[in-house]
């Protein structure tokens, strides 16, 4: 809890212009963002460049430019940083899309990134916009895959930040997980018929 306490004050200190705020936050929060960075990079393809440092470190400056927001507390950072991520892996995707003119997407399993079917890949291009797709449905059911899978924060977490009950928080992943892989199945079937 202690550290929890840390990381909310020199987020508001940080908010408050004091710059080495920043560089004392990163360090306490490091670990946690590496770890959740590393689960993307072990669902890259082999043979892909992308490290998990990498994407903590593109993650960092595009939160360097997140000075402006109202930071709250420990759960409210890890929410904008589980954005970010989510933003950068999407991005990365997209270039390598672009870059192939429709060629390989990068996969992960649906299993990992869902705890669903093992056989089953989906593409952070087709997750995020299924994510989407759910959050104009329900956007708090959206915001807790994209808390859980991208920020890596536990129910208890997500509750305190959204401010409900683990328990609505346990039933909106359950729901969430179901309507995701009935979207990326139908988005992969469609796919199938119109190549």
């Amino acid at each position: 809890m202690e550290a929890s306490n840390d990381i909310t004050q020199l987020l508001l200190d940080w908010k408050n212009g004091q710059e080495s705020a920043l560089n004392r936050l990163i360090s306490l929060v490091y670990k946690d963002l590496h770890r959740s960075a590393r689960r993307f990079v072990n669902h890259e393809r082999p043979g892909q460049t992308l490290q998990a440092t990498a994407l903590v470190h593109e993650a960092y400056v595009r939160l360097i430019d997140a000075q402006r927001v109202d930071w709250q507390n420990r759960s409210h950072f890890f929410a904008v940083a589980a954005k970010v991520m989510r933003q950068v892996l999407v991005d990365m995707a997209r270039r390598r899309d672009q870059l192939k003119r429709g060629g390989e997407f990068q996969m992960v399993s649906l299993d990992e990134a869902l705890g669903l079917f093992q056989t089953k890949e989906v593409d952070y291009l087709e997750l995020n916009e299924a994510l989407n797709r759910l959050a104009k449905l329900n956007p708090r059911q959206s915001q807790v895959v994209e808390l859980r899978f991208f920020g890596g924060l536990s129910e208890e977490e997500i509750a305190t930040y959204l401010n409900v009950a683990p328990r609505t928080v346990r039933n909106d992943w359950s729901f969430a997980k179901v309507w995701l892989l009935k979207e990326l199945t139908h988005q992969k079937h469609h796919d199938a018929g119109t190549t």
